[in-house]
């Protein structure tokens, strides 16, 4: 039974799978990190591995205790993965794209994928039918493009992203929704298109939080279940059992 951890700043996810099947998840804040790893300890004594993604430093006590009752791996940019990276700065790579990467090799062997996470950036990441990881793009989210409107204007207020909304804004708040989720719409449809005319029989994948407000359906766009990513980190821990 595998513990799959992502830390972000704030707050943490957790599942718990058996094999590929999830048997738990939960969301916490940071500062509960011990208490909750304790808690899922005592659910689930049968926990043999763990995986950790974090973007931010974890107390050395956590690590500990992770090390102390399973067999431990700290995802990097030099754990091995199921898919050839052929980013140019590997060492730069977020951990969330790799993670998803994964998910993707693992979902859709042998296939062109195109993986689009909407969420407080939006990024795109592409492999190969090949298991290749060529790279892609990174572009600010939603939530970024409205507070940049506020902060770098004199007058436009600060609001939050709503859908159906209409491609004509007939008010200040209206025009700025128009603008920003429209606008994004018609670049994510660009996107896809052009990668869609390079790669054939192209997968298109929307996860991430923002991902459903911004739907663009294209003839082979999938949208992921929201645990995706942690699929992802759960398919590295068992390509590195076997390694």
């Amino acid at each position: 039974m595998n513990l799959v951890l992502d830390a972000g700043n704030t707050s943490v996810k957790a599942a718990v799978y058996q094999n590929d099947t999830l048997q738990h998840k939960v969301v916490f804040p940071k500062e509960f990190f011990f208490q909750e790893l304790e808690k899922i300890f005592s659910d689930y004594p049968e926990i043999t591995h763990s995986i950790l993604s974090a973007v931010t430093k974890v107390e050395g006590m956590i690590i500990s205790e992770l090390k102390s009752r399973t067999v431990f791996l700290q995802l990097s940019q030099d754990t091995p993965v199921s898919f050839r990276n052929e980013y140019a700065t590997p060492h730069t790579l977020g951990l969330d794209r790799i993670a998803l990467m994964a998910a993707a090799v693992h979902q859709f062997p042998k296939k062109n994928v195109l993986v689009i996470d909407a969420g407080t950036c939006i990024t795109f990441d592409l492999k190969t039918d090949e298991e290749k990881y060529l790279g892609g793009a990174i572009s600010p989210g939603l939530e970024m493009r409205f507070k940049s409107l506020h902060k770098f204007t004199a007058n436009l207020p600060l609001i939050s992203a709503k859908p159906d909304v209409d491609l004509i804004g007939n008010t200040t708040e209206s025009s700025m929704q128009s603008g920003i989720i429209n606008g994004l719409k018609m670049e994510l449809k660009g996107v896809v298109e052009t990668y869609a005319s390079e790669f054939e029989d192209l997968t298109v994948i929307f996860t991430g939080g923002d991902s459903q407000l911004l739907s663009i359906p294209t003839k082979n766009s999938i949208f992921a279940n929201s645990n995706f990513l942690l699929e992802g980190l759960n398919f590295i821990l068992e390509f590195n059992k076997t390694q």
